[in-house]
């Protein structure tokens, strides 16, 4: 039963602002209460009013609680804010009343070690990224999985995708895309210093670490879900691995992962032909 929901605007325009005032309303009829501004730890379910930005800014928070979460997209390409407008009141409905369904993603948690120690650590839903710094420089990025050498991968840097961000980053750059509902690891190389040099894809429970070597004057840094940004130093090690649980996201009433593929990369309608009955 839901009785509070944490509410998430993209920023104080007044789009979202207007929406989520009359949100907050529909919500208090029902005798909801509402938390606007961050997740609330007590809540039961938090909304997204934003694109994919704002909703990678709440997955962490949302994923440690266990608590559904529901994207509307006010923003761009919107695959993770999959609930259109025109779907909003129909999904915030279903979500009321407890009649939705859930897509469970993956998530990573990255990882900095430095001399021994643990530094720093995050939660990632889309992707971790090495990337070189203003200089231009071709940089190394020796890899392991599971303690076997991998490759040292040289260019401008390499992804680490999960599944749910096989369509961000990954896939600009020339990576795979694969199904969110996959456990899997895909290492796509960012524009390499080498022809063979290809997308691979890893099993989920894979363990990836990759240290950082000595450069000349080259700045190397890790972005995670393009939010978080932390410049690494040399003999820096950076683990990558599947983060326990899943973020439980609020699928859409209406579309299917197919559906939301093509309406967003503009592939091919489906042809009007007889198909077998299933």
């Amino acid at each position: 039963m839901i009785r509070h929901v944490s509410l998430i605007t993209k920023h104080r325009a007044a789009l979202p602002k207007k929406m989520a005032s009359a949100l907050s309303r529909k919500l208090a009829a029902r005798d909801i209460e509402v938390s606007e501004g961050s997740v609330d730890p007590g809540s039961d379910a938090v909304i997204v009013l934003g694109g994919d930005g704002t909703l990678l800014h709440v997955a962490g928070k949302a994923h440690q609680l266990g608590i559904p979460l529901l994207g509307i997209n006010l923003g761009g390409l919107g695959f993770l804010t999959e609930i259109t407008l025109e779907e909003m009141d129909r999904a915030v409905d279903s979500l009321i009343e407890g009649d939705f369904t859930l897509d469970e993603r993956m998530m990573i948690s990255v990882s900095i070690q430095r001399k021994g120690a643990l530094v720093d650590e995050f939660l990632g839903l889309n992707e971790a990224v090495l990337t070189k710094g203003p200089f231009g420089r071709i940089i190394t990025l020796p890899t392991w999985s599971d303690s076997r050498f991998v490759n040292a991968y040289r260019g401008d840097g390499l992804i680490i995708s999960t599944p749910t961000g096989s369509t961000a980053y990954n896939m600009s750059a020339g990576g795979p895309i694969m199904h969110p509902n996959m456990e899997a690891l895909v290492l796509t190389p960012i524009c390499p210093f080498a022809l063979g040099s290809r997308p691979l894809i890893l099993q989920g429970d894979s363990c990836i670490e990759i240290e950082i070597q000595p450069v000349e004057r080259e700045e190397i840094s890790l972005i995670v879900d393009g939010r978080i940004f932390r410049v690494l130093e040399e003999k820096d090690k950076v683990g990558i691995k599947k983060a326990p649980g899943a973020l439980k996201l609020v699928k859409s009433p209406s579309k299917d992962y197919f559906t939301i593929l093509r309406e967003k990369l503009g592939w091919a309608n489906e042809p009007a032909i007889n198909r077998p009955a299933k």
